[in-house]
Order: structure tokens, then sequence, then C-alpha cells
């Protein structure tokens, strides 16, 4: 069953993609919850012709995440949090910690949801990692940051 997404659906597809399905996961799940429609012959027609007018706009909101990408790459943040006994985290440093960090430190707003930790979805130790943020769709950011004690 094809299906054009109305939403960003994790590990699917993004907004206006036209994508393949098992029929029971799009007649019960994607189109009760409006996150999809059929992908009929008029829904690709009216697909066709937005995609037209979002490519003008999305050139646009791509040039000016350019720059939000090159001061995101170009940070060198530091997040405390107290540690115990050999560098671990009483607690863990995750995507939200690093969202409000962003937002708090530096001014710029991310979803968490559009946060990834390289090689782990927690992190319970001191040291150095990486994080990859999507600014857009086919936009995304590499963030170093360093975990130290408090």
């Amino acid at each position: 069953m094809e299906v054009i997404l109305k939403q960003d659906v994790e590990n699917l597809g993004f907004i206006d993609d036209i994508v393949k399905v098992k029929p029971g996961y799009g007649r019960n799940f994607l189109i009760p919850k409006k996150l999809a429609v059929h992908a009929t012959e008029t829904e690709k027609k009216i697909l066709a012709e937005n995609l037209k007018q979002k490519t003008q706009k999305d050139q646009k909101i791509i040039s000016d995440l350019e720059s939000t990408k090159k001061e995101i790459e170009s940070l060198e943040m530091k997040i405390a949090s107290k540690v115990g006994e050999d560098k671990k985290l009483f607690g863990s440093v995750n995507t939200a910690t690093i969202a409000s960090e962003l937002l708090k430190k530096n001014n710029i707003t991310i979803d968490k949801k559009y946060i990834v930790i390289n090689g782990s979805n927690v992190i319970k130790n001191t040291g150095s990692f990486t994080a990859t943020i999507r600014l857009h769709r086919g936009l995304n950011a590499t963030l170093s940051f360093e975990v130290v004690a408090e």
C-alpha cells in the first residue's frame, strides 16, 4: 500500500514522502492518526504541485539554516554534571539535556527529537562526545561536546 506522509514519521520518512507500507499499518495506524493519506492519482497530482511551491521556500530556509549549522559546529560546549567515583555521573546526559544547554548558553532552539547522540542514547560518564542534529530534511550538523565534573 502506498501512502503520502502528512507528518514526519520516525524510521519511515519525512512529510510529503510517498512510501510503501504494509496495508494494516497504513489502515490501522497512519491514516486514522492523520499521519498519512492514500496515495491516489489525485493526491499525487496535488502533492506534485505543492512540492513545486515548497522547493522555492526550502531553498531560503536551508540558506538561513546554513549559518546555524556553522554556529553549532564551531561550538565548544561543556556540560557540567555531578560526578561520583570512576568518573560516572549521578544521572545521565541525554538529548533533552543537550537541547536545554543549546538554548540556555547559545540561544539556539532545537527540539530534542532532532538530536541523536552518536554511540548511545544516554551518556553516563565524563568525556568527549558527538551528537548529530537534524536541522532540515537534508541538513545535519555535528555537535562536539564534553561532559565535565561540576
